[in-house]
């Protein structure tokens, strides 16, 4: 749903810009004031806005966007940042432009026109066409001192689609506004998301039919860029505004502002798709369900159908981010996008007569409203199906085209999703995969000979661990496949020679996929007198895990997940065991060890479970998390003792 995207995210996506004045004065400040300022960056936005225009023209309402843009050269490095792109498509019209590049010479600013612009379109690898286009402008005779500035202007022709505003980005900005006004007979609500100091200043002007609300941050701090970070939404400071209703004749006509208006605006949407029936595609469902004994079955069997045989791919234009195709022609060309796979799912169950699967609208990991406190379009960024039965639901999303019936994907976990049914609805949160659903387990057999290791392994993976290293091989052959498989079981250290693998049910999604493998690690062991030292972990889960002291931002987990690892080692011909590490247990809010040693017959054993609980380690529990690490990399340092026998 790129369209959605487009209409929802980063306020360098559809706006409006407009330059009032050159002058030659930086702000009242000379540039080696803004050096000193902004000491270490490249660059300095001196100031950056967006004005909403909402009108009201004989019971029409009408939105345009006003945005400017103007930053100052600070580095011969920020002299080679020349290019800057504005977006723009069918429902986002853009209106004017004008860009150009300030030149100091002796005290004026010199103007010069940008003069290489060049239009292409926005594209992605699933998107096959989409009338989302970008404006790339590259700023010539940049140097020290020399300034960028652009403006634009767009509509809006949906006002149920009017985007956010972010006050942040990854450069320091001097100046960046919001503003909106409106006429007096629209009533607007204005929500301001991330500000917990109330660092934004808000203003509220009168002028005759006209109310002017405006919103500013002065010397917003450049965003830190951190790895596994939360997405960008649920950092930046940014406002969303939204249209709740407007007076006509008298009339108060509702527009959004509650998620009953949200669900009448998608239903116009998906109400006139599959009225036709499609005898084909009526065929194709009942054969898939025949000879399936209850409705879980037959949704199973047209779930996969769906995942195996519609590639993810999108052709949008206008509404057609918004509006599924019929399932008619996603069966026939055999390729679609995420409403699209949805259309086709529901529609198939109601050929073969499963009742209560319906079309859902649901927001990824990446967005972080909840549609109570959000009920817009920005809520969410993505369509699948669910099936009701008894208590039950369960969350169907074909582009996902690996994971298992049952589970949901990994970037809608703990999103609500809002469920058509429909002049009704239902809201229902998507759960988390526990941590035991996504388990590897892996076994692993080693004797010693002549300081080196060798064994063989059995690796198991379950649930969305599963998912992972199936998308992970894809479809590689021979070489590639070896190296990938590689990834996947080395152990050890880099002197790991991975010598013969096989594979187990890589095609059956139900089932966990294995891969046997044998293996040998060189120079692993150290032998001092008559004692040998062998550390059995060969595989250390999270060793490299501990939050650097600096960091600022939370950290995102994609699963819960849980380790098991055996590995049993022979004991050498003319050796004994002459120490085991302790047992070593732990468990707190974040996260759950377990390990230990046994000594039985001629072998040694280590057992070790590791289980994460958090899909979200915020701040406040960096230093836990340390400590946990702490103790469990203190286990992985030991080793076992052997003796050689008198």
């Amino acid at each position: 749903m790129i369209l959605m995207n487009l209409l929802k995210f980063q306020n360098k996506f559809i706006y409006i810009f407009c330059l009032t004045f050159l002058s030659c004065r930086i702000e009242g400040q000379s540039l080696n004031d803004y050096l000193k300022k902004y000491e270490g960056f490249n660059e300095v936005i001196l100031e950056e806005s967006q004005k909403y225009k909402i009108e009201l023209d004989k019971g029409k309402l009408s939105v345009n966007v006003d945005f400017k843009y103007e930053s100052l050269v600070l580095t011969d490095q920020g002299a080679k940042n020349t290019s800057e792109a504005f977006y723009y498509s069918e429902l986002v019209p853009l209106h004017s432009f004008e860009a150009y590049t300030l030149v100091d010479r002796k005290g004026k600013y010199k103007k010069i026109p940008v003069a290489q612009i060049n239009d292409n379109n926005y594209t992605q690898s699933h998107v096959f066409h989409s009338d989302v286009k970008s404006k790339k402008l590259t700023f010539s005779n940049l140097e020290v001192g020399a300034k960028k500035a652009y403006n634009y202007q767009t509509g809006i022709k949906d006002p149920n689609l009017i985007t956010g505003y972010n006050f942040r980005g990854y450069d320091p900005i001097e100046k960046t506004t919001a503003s909106i006004e409106v006429d007096k007979d629209v009533e607007i609500e204005c929500k301001i998301f991330n500000d917990p100091f109330g660092k934004i200043k808000k203003t509220i002007e009168r002028k005759g039919n006209k109310t002017l609300y405006t919103f500013s941050l002065a010397d917003a701090e450049p965003m830190k860029f951190e790895s596994n970070s939360p997405a960008y939404l649920w950092e930046v400071p940014h406002l969303v505004v939204t249209i709740k209703n407007y007076t006509f004749n008298g009339n108060v006509i509702p527009v959004l502002g509650s998620i009953d208006l949200l669900h009448k605006y998608y239903r116009n949407f998906i109400s006139k798709v599959n009225l036709k029936i499609d005898d084909s595609l009526k065929a194709m469902s009942l054969s898939l369900t025949e000879d399936k004994s209850n409705d879980l079955e037959k949704i199973k069997a047209i779930f996969y159908w769906v995942k195996d045989n519609i590639k993810y791919i999108a052709f949008e234009y206008g509404y057609e981010g918004y509006i599924p195709r019929e399932a008619s022609n996603v069966y026939e060309q055999k390729f679609g996008d995420c409403k699209d796979m949805s259309s086709i799912i529901t529609c198939m169950a109601k050929y073969a007569s499963i009742p209560n699967v319906h079309m859902c609208w649901i927001g990824t990991r990446d967005i972080p409203y909840s549609y109570k406190e959000l009920p817009t379009p920005l809520v969410d960024n993505h369509m699948i199906a669910c099936f009701e039965f008894n208590d039950s639901t369960i969350f169907l999303d074909a582009t996902d085209s690996q994971t298992r019936f049952g589970l949901p994907s990994s970037f809608i976990q703990g999103k609500e999703a809002l469920i058509d049914q429909g002049n009704e609805y239902k809201i229902k949160k998507v759960p988390v995969v526990a941590a035991q659903e996504n388990q590897t387990k892996e076994t692993i057999k080693i004797k010693l000979e002549n300081n080196a290791l060798y064994g063989n392994g059995i690796l198991n993976m379950n649930g969305l661990i599963r998912t992972d290293a199936v998308y992970l091989i894809g479809d590689a052959l021979e070489r590639d496949r070896f190296e990938v498989i590689k990834t996947l079981v080395e152990q050890g250290n880099n002197k790991f020679q991975l010598n013969n693998y096989s594979e187990e049910n890589i095609e059956n999604k139900d089932l966990p996929y294995i891969i046997h493998y044998d293996f040998k690690l060189e120079d692993y062991v150290v032998s001092v007198g008559n004692e040998t030292f062998i550390n059995l972990f060969t595989k250390k889960t999270l060793e490299n895990g501990l939050v650097e002291q600096d960091r600022e931002k939370s950290i995102v987990f994609k699963n819960l997940v849980t380790h098991l690892l055996e590995v049993e080692m022979v004991m050498p011909v003319g050796q004994s065991v002459a120490s085991i590490p302790e047992e070593v247990s732990l468990n707190n809010a974040l996260l759950k060890v377990s390990i230990k040693y046994i000594v039985e017959n001629n072998s040694v054993k280590l057992k070790s479970e590791i289980e994460t609980k958090i899909l979200l380690l915020e701040k406040k529990d960096f230093e836990l998390w340390n400590q946990s690490l702490k103790v469990l990399n203190e286990a992985y340092s030991k080793n076992i003792v052997l003796k050689s026998k008198k």
